[in-house]
């Protein structure tokens, strides 16, 4: 604890970090101090100004103001008391007085700070302009509820990366000049811009993740789906982790009953965050409306299952279950002999499997945390934004909010991620042909690896340079003089004349061919150089590409390296919501083989949360269990809507003779062999408290393991693509991640399976709209709609695989890329 500094705030001894910001000091000692517009993981606006506090005598704004050892704070004075009084009169100047149907009231926090301040008569008036409201894609913007508090602004740039909102100007009449020498200066100031300015929007950068309307203190953005549907005071908060993807965000299912008429039914009104310690993606926050509705239970359905598992061979699941249900599936394995087919799962498994020969550890050692943490950023073989936005959202974080760089290596562009970094130009986006995450493995070992990197790989680096010379041209611009003859005079002159002078000389650097295998030159090293100034946390990203190479056994080992032997902390994307859970839990198959049961999967016999199979199960937002997040965090998830059916605990009950009343009492049972802790589900918590930590359940163990570190080097690997034909990747639209978010009523007009091109590709193709395109590969074709995605840019297209109906799954073998030809169909 020596790195600690002490403070005195009001009298309290405080113990922080030196440099951290006294707002959240005193937050996490339980002190509080009024701030509207600041956000914990973002930067300061100081645009409410409510937060003055005096520090050693001073007057400062404690949102911006830094901690020092032995500092004397006072959270309020006469004169601070004043100011914010004046504030808090000038922020209900105009402001509607429609709290009985604004969606805010009950958790508006300036209908709070105006009771907390006893604001009960009013100093300062203005003439009022028309100020209509707006529709946003999934908000409505209410600019006469408006405070301009830039919590939205902030939180799009700062977490998000989107930078779709920002301050712009309206019009409105002239603060009289009289207030300006009457009132409180900071009131004053924040009266001026407050009614000069409004919010913007830039539709064409967004990306629907919902985070302003959680972060409006006031009801001015609001979901579309939820203005004028409840108030807040009548809605139950159930606490559950994000069901659709693997940062199983901490997240509030809010219901009541449907309507007085239908009062036993319950219903999903919204899902809210604790926006100040996590984020939510679109489909978190959107896809809410997913449940199985069934009535009660089909015994002649269950018994025709029991018999389907008796004549089965293989279980088909994806990784939409939780850690319960994949132990169900695993004791029924070791009973029953069945192949367990999951093939992310599987291929993320097999990944981690060679890793651990080298890292000595089952798994990955950082978290998504200390990205958000780190100064130095690296995402390899990940389309993040689409992928896992909560990965996006933490590169982005690390870069703006400590001033960091990255760097993004994918093979598809993406406008919206070159936002990031963008104002302080700290950030490089790579797009190199797919296959060669090999070769920016290898770059970064070559660039970041300590003397300790085993000389097999250090020598197959040194073979990859070789000595170049390059001729620099340095350009100087000289004054000379000349004399010339003046024919009318016949006297001579000087001529003062600037000339430009071109010098040559030659230098020799190393060059290394993995430049070439990326698409870079050598002033690669000389960008790294500079992007490394005063860097010192390091964070590596690795996706989906990279786990699903045809060389993954290389590349898995090469990442452990880069954990081993450079100062980078790696993270590994799990590809599905509980992908690392299951490839923990389960002994998984590679292939499936007879009579094939599928969980929500298509296969023989289905069970099924969609409503489309032989026999009903819960989806996600109707069960109890736990998940494995990314963090490697076992997190608990609680059943908002109730089920009628049966769930697959009642299936084991009668294949394994034995009598788990509910699929939870399967929690403490998970197995301690993959670090599991033998803790019930009702003992596992699902907060953060003040101080920003968090307090969800457990983190799994990193068990050590048998080193193996072998190297058997692979070829780097090209793409071979003939003049007819295109790279096609596989992907799912933004926020699409599975079938149960296209089931929901926010997304299912946007559900749209077929083919994605950007707007240079639609050209090139001559497409027209509404026209369907024929994707032909060596031995599969599809005639698919096709749709421009204006937030990518190239001619590489992606295929959704979101409607297992459609089976665009059998268009790519292991790998995410394949070539095709495409043509009108």
């Amino acid at each position: 604890m020596s790195d600690l500094i002490s403070l005195d705030i009001d009298g309290k001894l405080c113990k922080a970090k030196e440099g951290e910001s006294l707002l959240n000091i005193a937050r996490a000692n339980g002190i509080f101090v009024p701030a509207i517009c600041y956000l914990t993981r973002c930067s300061p606006t100081l645009a409410c100004r409510l937060c003055l506090v005096e520090a050693d005598g001073k007057q400062v704004y404690a949102c911006n103001a830094k901690a020092k050892d032995g500092m004397q704070v006072k959270t309020t004075t006469e004169n601070i008391a004043k100011e914010r009084r004046a504030i808090m009169e000038v922020y209900d100047v105009n402001h509607p007085l429609q709290c009985g149907v604004c969606d805010q009231s009950g958790e508006c926090e300036l209908q709070n700070y105006t009771l907390y301040m006893k604001v009960d008569s009013q100093s300062y008036s203005i003439k009022d302009v028309p100020r209509p409201t707006q529709h946003w894609g999934v908000m409505n913007y209410d600019p006469g509820l408006c405070i301009v508090c830039e919590k939205c602004v902030t939180v799009c740039k700062d977490m998000i990366g989107s930078s779709a909102l920002s301050t712009v100007k309206r019009g409105s009449d002239a603060i009289s000049k009289t207030f300006k020498d009457s009132m409180p200066k900071d009131a004053y100031s924040m009266w001026n811009k407050l009614n000069k300015s409004l919010i913007g929007f830039d539709e064409s950068s967004c990306t629907d993740c919902g985070e302003c309307i959680s972060v409006c203190p006031v009801g001015a953005l609001v979901s579309n789906d939820f203005q004028y549907k409840s108030n807040a005071w009548e809605l139950t908060k159930i606490p559950a982790s994000n069901p659709h993807s693997s940062d199983c965000a901490l997240m509030y299912y809010e219901r009541k009953h449907e309507s007085v008429q239908n009062h036993d039914k319950l219903k999903i009104y919204r899902v809210t965050n604790d926006h100040h310690y996590v984020t939510l993606n679109g489909a978190a926050r959107f896809a809410y409306d997913f449940e199985n509705e069934v009535k009660q239970k089909d015994e002649k359905a269950f018994i025709e299952a029991l018999d389907a598992f008796k004549k089965a061979k293989t279980i088909k699941f994806n990784s939409f279950i939780t850690n319960e249900e994949a132990l169900i599936l695993q004791k029924l394995k070791e009973e029953y002999n069945f192949k367990l087919v999951n093939d992310d799962a599987f291929k993320y498994q097999r990944f981690l499997k060679e890793y651990s020969l080298v890292s000595g550890k089952s798994l990955y050692g950082s978290t998504l945390k200390d990205v958000h943490d780190s100064n130095f950023v690296v995402s390899i073989g990940s389309f993040l934004k689409h992928d896992l936005p909560h990965a996006r959202y933490a590169f982005n974080n690390s870069i703006i909010l400590n001033k960091g760089s990255g760097l993004y290596f994918h093979p598809i562009a993406d406008p919206i991620m070159e936002k990031i970094g963008k104002k302080g130009k700290t950030t490089e986006f790579i797009y190199h042909q797919p296959l060669k995450e090999e070769a920016v493995l290898y770059l970064l070992l070559d660039i970041f690896a300590d003397e300790n990197l085993p000389e097999d790989i250090k020598k197959y680096l040194e073979s990859l340079k070789e000595k170049r010379v390059k001729t620099i041209v340095e350009t100087k611009k000289e004054q000379v003089i000349e004399k010339v003859l003046d024919e009318d005079s016949g006297e001579e002159k000087e001529l003062k004349k600037l000339v430009t002078k071109k010098e040559e000389k030659e230098v020799e650097y190393i060059y290394s061919k993995l430049l070439d295998e990326v698409g870079l030159d050598e002033n690669f090293y000389d960008l790294i150089d500079s992007m490394l100034v005063k860097k010192d946390k390091f964070s590596l990203i690795i996706g989906e590409d990279i786990i699903t190479h045809p060389n993954y056994k290389t590349l898995a080992k090469l990442c452990a390296m880069i954990e081993k032997y450079t100062k980078f902390e790696i993270v590994i994307i799990p590809t599905k919501t509980n992908t690392l859970g299951v490839s923990l839990i389960c002994q998984l198959d590679e292939k499936q083989e007879g009579f094939t049961i599928g969980y929500n999967e298509k296969a023989d016999y289905q069970l099924s949360a969609l409503g489309d199979g032989n026999l009903d199960m819960p989806a996600l937002n109707q069960q109890e269990g736990t998940f494995v997040n990314i963090d490697k965090r076992v997190v608990s998830t609680n059943a908002a809507l109730p089920y009628n059916g049966y769930v697959l605990n009642d299936i084991a009950n009668e294949l394994l003779g034995i009598k788990q009343e509910n699929t939870i009492d399967y929690t403490v049972k998970l197995p301690l062999s993959s670090g599991f802790k033998q803790v019930e589900f009702d003992s596992l918590t699902n907060y953060f408290s003040n101080d920003a930590n968090e307090h969800r359940g457990y983190e799994l163990q990193n068990l050590d393991t048998k080193v193996n570190d072998i190297f058997e080097r692979t070829e780097i690997l090209d793409v071979q693509v003939h003049d007819d034909e295109f790279i096609i990747y596989k992907a799912n639209p933004m926020n699409l991640f599975n079938e149960f978010v296209a089931k929901s009523h926010e997304f299912k007009q946007k559900a749209k399976t077929g083919i994605y091109v950007s707007q240079k590709l639609f050209d090139r193709l001559n497409l027209q709209v509404n026209e369907k395109v024929r994707v032909l590969t060596k031995n599969k074709t599809f005639d698919l709609d096709v749709f421009v995605d204006e937030q990518i840019d190239g001619e590489i297209a992606y295929v959704s695989t979101f409607d297992k109906s459609y089976g665009t799954k059998e268009l790519f073998d292991s790998y995410r890329f394949i070539r095709a030809s495409l043509t009108k169909a």
